[in-house]
């Protein structure tokens, strides 16, 4: 099968890679890096000096697509240690030296930096690391270094641009240098999907994994809240927000996300601390991912306004994913039929949002500034960098959403609390649609149309998007590449209940044995602008 509208899976394995010394190492997997560790034919140290190398020519320089902020400066002798603990006979487990980029706005301690994407923080470091970059490095993780993002995970105002930030300026999208990476995980995306490295961490309250993920054409999942800790995460909402895994396949995914899922129970994070997963629950991914056949398993395709109907070649091109579903063996469902009104409002998560996003990074404030005098204390403060430090561009970007943040800690606590309440319907919705005797095990929709062109005057513009009804509810969704519109990647979404992680996963596992790496893992161009003998 084949869900380009432009160039063809043959023409699209022959693109030259950029930086050809790297791309051997570059192309593999990091479940296939595992096992080349493992088989011994590459170290831990070669590969990250090959990625190192990729990095410098392709993200700083040259190419310059500004999707990784730092490199950890101690990354080498750090995979040098991995190394001999492998040659000593201990093995902490599939991830054991495997490079891994961290966005921006999880905490990672000296002599590394978190910067959320700002200059607020100056040249300070956390006094240590997020719960999660921990359970990364007691897993044998190599962190190579922090990715770009949407500056504030695109909590700052409008106009704004995805994968802009003061820190690391404009993250470009390796199929086309001119379209824009998606946000706010953008640096993450566009990471993986360039090669220069198998995995990352992203983060997301409404799309920013999910988002970067289809437009560079890579996979990406968010978990049900409350699976993985935020603790050390810059928040927007707790209610919504969470980190989760960017690959190139959903093997790499589970093999993320199981160690993401041992960050659970810190003392720190109230989601992660109440969270109640079935007691039944495994968390081993990788052994629950299949054989490819989904028979047994109902899939539902929702079509309507809000799902569908924004771009309608993306609706055509869609029509592949549900081909391939039904050729993994999966009942296809469709129409799937749901309720009349929309499934949650616009408004009324922005609402708590902008009430969570105050409280929650004072918090996060407070966190990372304890027994020190500098530093920022109250979303005020941040409100007032913003407009001071000319390198934050307030010339060009808004910032309408912090200022009604700092409104919405001062008196927006009833309005939150009505909205909190109302947001219900999402979660009410959706489990309409999973629940009883003709319920559906997952959602398929579009995730998006292909990538829009950057343009910091007009900001984004993002035509319409298949994942928000997830995000409300705080239930786990993702995406997954299944072609292209003229030369760009477009992607699947898939929607579960809470705490189906594994069916997702599986499903995904199952796409990409049926449509093959040419549709579900593309070869970047890094070219300028899409051709236009494509479109």
């Amino acid at each position: 099968m084949n869900g380009d509208d432009g160039l063809g899976p043959d023409e699209q394995s022959g693109v030259e890679d950029p930086h050809a010394q790297s791309a051997g190492v570059a192309s593999l997997t990091g479940a296939e890096l595992a096992r080349a560790f493992e088989a011994g034919e590459l170290t831990s140290v070669e590969a990250a000096e090959q990625l190192i190398g990729r990095i410098e020519a392709l993200d700083a320089s040259g190419l310059a697509l500004r999707s990784v902020l730092e490199l950890a400066p101690d990354v080498l002798e750090e995979a040098a240690r991995l190394d001999a603990e492998r040659q000593a006979g201990l093995s902490r487990g599939r991830l054991h030296g495997v490079p891994v980029l961290v966005k921006d706005n999880v905490d990672t301690a000296a002599p590394l930096h978190t910067t959320a994407g700002s200059t607020i923080f100056g040249e300070g470091s956390p006094a240590r690391d997020a719960t999660i970059v921990q359970a990364l490095r007691q897993a044998g993780a190599l962190v190579l270094g922090k990715t770009n993002l949407s500056e504030w995970a695109n909590f700052r105002g409008r106009p704004s641009s995805s994968g802009w930030s003061a820190a690391g300026g404009q993250t470009r999208n390796p199929h086309a240098l001119d379209r824009s990476p998606g946000g706010s995980s953008a640096g993450s995306g566009a990471a993986v999907s360039g090669r220069l490295a198998p995995m990352a961490i992203g983060t997301e309250t409404d799309g920013s994994i999910l988002c970067p993920a289809a437009a560079c054409g890579i996979a990406g999942l968010k978990p049900t809240v409350g699976l993985v800790s935020r603790t050390g995460i810059v928040p927007i909402s707790t209610s919504q927000d969470t980190a989760g895994p960017m690959a190139r396949s959903a093997e790499d995914l589970a093999l993320l996300l199981e160690v993401l899922t041992r960050a659970v129970d810190d003392g720190e994070d109230e989601a992660a601390r109440a969270a109640r997963r079935p007691k039944e629950m495994r968390t081993d991914y990788t052994a629950l991912l299949g054989d490819g056949n989904l028979a047994g398993l109902r899939v539902g395709i929702l079509g309507s306004p809000g799902f569908q109907d924004y771009h309608p070649p993306t609706d055509r091109a869609f029509r592949t994913a549900v081909e391939a579903l039904g050729a993994t063996g999966a009942e296809v469902v469709e129409p799937l039929a749901h309720p009349s009104e929309p499934f949650h409002s616009a408004e009324e998560e922005h609402t708590v949002l902008c009430y969570e996003f105050a409280l929650g990074l004072e918090a996060y404030f407070a966190r990372r500034s304890a027994g020190r005098e500098d530093g920022p204390r109250t979303v005020a403060d941040l409100l007032a960098h913003l407009k001071s430090d000319p390198a934050e561009r307030y010339d060009l970007f808004g910032v309408e959403l912090v200022e009604q943040a700092v409104e919405a800690k001062r008196s927006g606590r009833e309005a939150y609390e009505t909205a909190r309440q109302n947001n219900e319907r999402a979660r009410v919705a959706l489990d309409g649609l999973f629940a009883g005797p003709d319920g559906v095990d997952v959602v398929a929709v579009p995730a998006m149309p292909p990538a829009w062109l950057i343009d910091h005057v007009v900001g984004d513009q993002v035509a319409g998007a298949g994942w928000s009804a997830s995000a409300v509810a705080a239930y786990p969704s993702a995406t997954l590449p299944y072609g292209r519109i003229g030369g760009l990647p477009v992607g699947v979404a898939l929607l579960g209940p809470a705490w189906s992680e594994a069916t997702l996963l599986r499903v995904m596992f199952a796409l990409e044995r049926c449509l093959g790496p040419a549709a579900t893992s593309p070869v970047p161009a890094f070219a300028e602008s899409v051709s236009i003998r494509t479109c």
